[in-house]
């Protein structure tokens, strides 16, 4: 019995009981027949993709379960939830389908940035539709309806509730820290968002969900939703990497490994290997290119789309003409090593 995904964590539910949103601590992708079996005995799972609420009755049984599958934070956190209020979901995902409830979009969002699947890789089709905005305050996730009352509380018992962010993605830190990055400023990287092991996102960087790094980048600049950046990258400065959600495409634009954007630069094409793109100049699929040879003569004229997925290209914009140029660049982009230590 084949699934796809399996996660144990805690949920919050507003007055009406339902789930807003979830952490799961340890998910697991492809998990053994063994597991699910064992898994589905306990909460009388009977297929397909489900988010259980669970029982304290359910506790010391899926506690054994874990304990043989080596999941020692599952265990830990099961013994901790019996002696609090704090309910507890095991969700059971048969098929990598469209998710259908919070507990669902929230499993695969952790599977992004936990480093178990890469960007564009799972279906998340509908996954707005499903979440709804949420206020993220120093006292944990609260319904936007329910928001008020809080504050009154809060007021009242001397306590100033600080809301954080009104999203339907909360920050990734949050819920994930993968190993091996740094992050300048936690609420610009959003939960499902694929971090490398060396990443370093700088302040003004910004990784949108379902998007982000393969292993050492520097990023200063956005990595939008659907984009994945390869090993050796840097995004600069401002520079922004267009999606494939605010225009409503379909093509997935990626850079490949050693490539630069530099400052207040950007592309809509995707990039091969080893290509730069100058300080200050917007590529999109529609800019007109001219082509250089290797002495810097004009042979040919194309659209940028033509391009996307090369490697080796180089682009700039003329000082004199004002037109946009590429030329093949032979030199790989090198990251300054000393900003990529993570002790």
């Amino acid at each position: 019995m084949t699934y796809f995904s399996v996660g144990l964590g805690t949920a919050t539910r507003n007055s009406e009981l339902k789930i807003i949103e979830a952490w799961y601590p340890q998910p697991l992708i492809a998990p053994s027949d063994d597991l699910i079996n064992r898994l589905l005995a306990v909460v009388k799972h009977e297929g397909g993709n489900t988010a259980h609420v669970l029982e304290l009755e359910h506790y010391a049984a899926l506690s054994s379960v874990f304990a043989d599958a080596g999941m020692t934070l599952n265990v830990k956190l099961l013994a901790a939830a019996a002696h609090s209020k704090q309910t507890l979901v095991l969700t059971l995902l048969e098929t990598d389908s469209a998710p259908v409830s919070i507990a669902e979009a929230f499993l695969k969002l952790h599977l992004l940035s936990h480093r178990l699947v890469k960007p564009q890789k799972i279906v998340l089709a509908g996954i707005f539709a499903v979440l709804h905005n949420i206020a993220w305050t120093s006292e944990g996730p609260i319904d936007l309806p329910e928001l008020p009352e809080r504050q009154i509380a809060a007021r009242l018992a001397g306590r100033i509730l600080t809301v954080q962010c009104v999203d339907k993605f909360p920050k990734m830190a949050d819920y994930v820290v993968p190993t091996g990055i740094r992050i300048g400023d936690t609420a610009r990287v959003r939960l499902g968002a694929h971090l490398g092991e060396g990443t370093t996102v700088m302040h003004e960087g910004f990784v949108n969900f379902n998007a982000g790094t393969v292993a050492v980048s520097m990023v200063e600049g956005r990595i939008s939703a659907g984009v994945l950046v390869g090993n050796g990258s840097d995004v600069g400065g401002g520079a922004s990497i267009m999606g494939t959600l605010s225009g409503g495409g379909t093509e997935v634009v990626s850079m490949g490994e050693n490539c630069l954007l530099g400052a207040n630069s950007g592309t809509g094409i995707a990039l091969g290997d080893r290509c730069t793109i100058e300080a200050g100049l917007y590529i999109t699929a529609g800019t007109k290119v001219t082509l250089l040879d290797s002495h810097k003569a004009a042979i040919n004229t194309v659209k940028a789309r033509e391009l996307s997925g090369m490697s080796d290209l180089l682009f700039w914009r003329n000082a004199l003409t004002g037109r946009v140029e590429c030329l093949t660049n032979k030199s790989a982009v090198e990251l300054n090593s000393e900003l990529h230590l993570h002790n």
